[in-house]
């Protein structure tokens, strides 16, 4: 990846999406992607979906155990099956990569980062694992990452588990792992409004974008419908 250019200073838009289609919102990630340019100002889109099972470029349907009515939708993001639901918080960085001198295990790094001192201040020790993308406490996974990169820029990203019904997850092997078991934030006793997790989990993430400042000055945030 290039380096920061010189004069480059982030400005990135923070949107407040609140509940959305899964398809529909992903087709607006690809959009957003393919007409950027290098002026395009940087996003982070937080939203939660409806239930949905979602299947990366390489996943293998031997792990879709039983979806049940549970729609599937394969899609074009790294990654195993996973699912989606409402109280699940999802993060998607849309950032152009290459003017931000982030590669993309630096960009995985921040997001697992960030939610690993977020938990940390409710004192919950969390971590991440350098053969399995996501974050983790003791052996359940919190949080799952799943990323595409295009014309040198990120859509897709992160979610976190913070009150979600889980047992969707037991028709499924998690990201491909056989009896992977899945927690939230809600069942480590971090019990906090849904609207409360992205603006505390915010400054976590900025800092380690390397997005950070002090002043916020560079920064905006949209409630959109």
């Amino acid at each position: 990846m290039n380096g920061k250019p010189d004069d480059w200073v982030p400005t990135v838009t923070i949107r407040d999406l609140g509940q959305r289609d899964y398809i529909p919102l992903w087709r607006e990630m690809q959009e957003f992607t393919d007409t950027r340019d290098e002026s395009t100002a940087d996003e982070i889109w937080f939203t939660e979906h409806p239930p949905v099972f979602t299947m990366g470029l390489n996943a293998s349907e031997e792990h879709l155990l039983a979806p049940g009515d549970i729609p599937v939708v394969q899609i074009d993001r790294g990654g195993q099956v996973t699912f989606h639901g409402p109280g699940q918080l999802m993060i998607y960085p849309l950032l152009d990569l290459r003017r931000a001198g982030l590669g993309v295990r630096p960009l995985v790094t921040a997001l697992e980062q960030s939610v690993v001192d977020f938990v940390a201040e409710y004192d919950v020790a969390a971590a991440s694992r350098a053969d399995a993308p996501g974050v983790y406490v003791g052996e359940m996974k919190l949080a799952s990452v799943g990323l595409r990169i295009r014309r040198g820029s990120s859509f897709h990203g992160m979610a976190l588990n913070v009150d979600i019904d889980l047992e969707p997850f037991s028709r499924i092997n998690p990201c491909g792992y056989e009896e992977l078991q899945m927690t939230d934030l809600n069942s480590l006793g971090i019990e906090l409004q849904f609207e409360e997790v992205s603006r505390k989990l915010l400054p976590h993430l900025l800092r380690h974008l390397g997005m950070a400042d002090s002043n916020q000055s560079n920064f905006r945030t949209v409630t959109s419908p």
